[in-house]
Parts: structure tokens; sequence; C-alpha cells
């Protein structure tokens, strides 16, 4: 289900150059919403397993091992998601559900079961880490293209880049990023993010990608932070679309009860 992750990505621009734009050549919006609909769009439903594992500085590893759903609503950019943690013991259970709202802020709720308790993610906390890796709430879901404007700042012969900047630069902790975009599939491939002095210190990477279902979609992603230099691998096995998802599926009472005959344990 192609999921993830805020993967409008890029990377190595020039940014001070001039860019040549050819006769034909689509807007940076235009790339922007094709890449999007890649990542985050595919089929009508879908569902993957995901297994991530978060390495630290000193080398060592832990993982977490979930499942995530995805219905569309309607032709309008309405999206639901639904994210159950098999694994380890400390997150079994946990859940989280998401009401995406294109030009919106998007509803989130996270089910503890060690406390019984669910919890409202504030608008404030997206770009926070999910579930102690180094991929965001925002991630998961995606970041609203109307929350940036995109700007066609370079390229080659085989990708597009990118440059994204956030319209309100109070609620994001970088001050811009750059996506490297395939020209031919759209797929996203790289995205590097930016601090308020100008310096890198996230990426996220594309890894490998399958034809699945006649659609082409991302099986392995890469997220590094820099600084703390602690990365994550997500791979995601038994993807499947066109499944058949209700609404109902995405309600928040499905946090504290499980819809286990859509996910696979």
């Amino acid at each position: 289900m192609k999921k993830v992750l805020c993967i409008v990505f890029g990377c190595g621009l020039l940014l001070g150059t001039a860019v040549r734009v050819e006769a034909g050549d689509p807007t940076a919006e235009e790339i922007v919403r094709k890449a999007n609909r890649i990542a985050y769009y595919q089929g009508k439903d879908g569902r993957a397993r995901v297994e991530m594992t978060v390495t630290d500085a000193q080398g060592r590893a832990r993982q977490r091992v979930m499942s995530i759903l995805r219905l569309d609503i309607g032709d309008d950019a309405e999206q639901k998601y639904y994210v159950y943690f098999h694994r380890p013991t400390d997150v079994k259970g946990m859940a989280y559900i998401v009401w995406k709202h294109p030009g919106l802020d998007d509803d989130r709720w996270l089910y503890l079961p060690a406390l019984d308790l669910v919890r409202r993610i504030a608008a404030s906390d997206k770009r926070s880490s999910f579930a102690g890796t180094n991929f965001l709430y925002e991630d998961i879901s995606g970041r609203g293209l109307a929350l940036d404007t995109h700007e066609l700042a370079g390229g080659d012969d085989k990708t597009y880049e990118i440059k994204n900047t956030p319209k309100d630069k109070g609620t994001v902790e970088f001050s811009y990023y750059v996506t490297r975009i395939n020209k031919d599939s759209f797929v996203p491939v790289m995205a590097e993010y930016y601090d308020k002095n100008g310096k890198l210190y996230r990426r996220m990477e594309a890894v490998e990608t399958k034809e699945i279902q006649g659609y082409l979609t991302i099986t392995k992603m890469k997220a590094t932070d820099l600084n703390a230099s602690s990365s994550t691998i997500a791979i995601f096995d038994n993807v499947e679309y066109d499944i058949g998802l209700e609404e109902d599926v995405f309600s928040e009472r499905y946090l504290r009860k499980p819809p286990f005959q859509w996910i696979k344990d």
C-alpha cells in the first residue's frame, strides 16, 4: 500500500542555479501531485505488513512490527488510516488512526493499551517521532501538499528536483526540504530536510520498489536522523490493494477492539 511516508523526496541540488524548463514539461505543482498520488493513493484501499528496524548511533537495533490499513474516501483526496502494532511486547496492541483532510489539519488518535487510554494527537505533535522510530506521525499518511510552496529547482535525465518551502514556518522544524522524483514513474526517490540554519539534518529514501497488482509500490524505505546518527529501515510486506475495506474499520471504537479480520498477526 505504498504508503508510506511523507515521501515526496529529493537531494543534492544547486538551488542557486537557473532551471531550464522545456516545452511540455510538467510544472512543479503537477509533479508533486503525481508523486503524492503514487506514494499514497494507489488503488481504492490497501493493507501492508510493516517491519521497522531502528538502529542507533552505537549500532543497537530494535524492531517495530505493525499492520497498516488505508481507505480512500470518495474522489476528494480524503483518506483514513489504521495502524496496529504486533511487536515488541511493550507496544503490542497499540493502535493509531488518522483521518486525513487535505487542506485542513488531520484528525489523529493513539490508543495506549498499558493505560487503556485513547489520546488525541494534536496538530502540533504531527512532526514528532512515530513510535520511537525515525519516521514521524506525519510521514504515515503524508504531508498535505497545500502546506508548502513547490519550486522546480533542478534535475537530470532521470529525476525532477523540487524545493518545498512551508507556508507557515512556525509549525515545522525545517526551513525547507528538497525532493527527487523519477521522471518516468513519478515515484518519489529521496527527500532531504534542512533546518533553520540551512543545515541538512534528515533524509528519507525509497530503497526498493515493486509492481504489485499493477501498482508500482515502494516496498522498502529508510529514514535517517543525521544529527543523532540513527536510522530506521521500513520493509512493506504482504501488500494488497482493493481488498474491500469498510469505513467503519477506521472508527475510534476499533482502537480498543482491533479489526483482526483485516489484520494478519
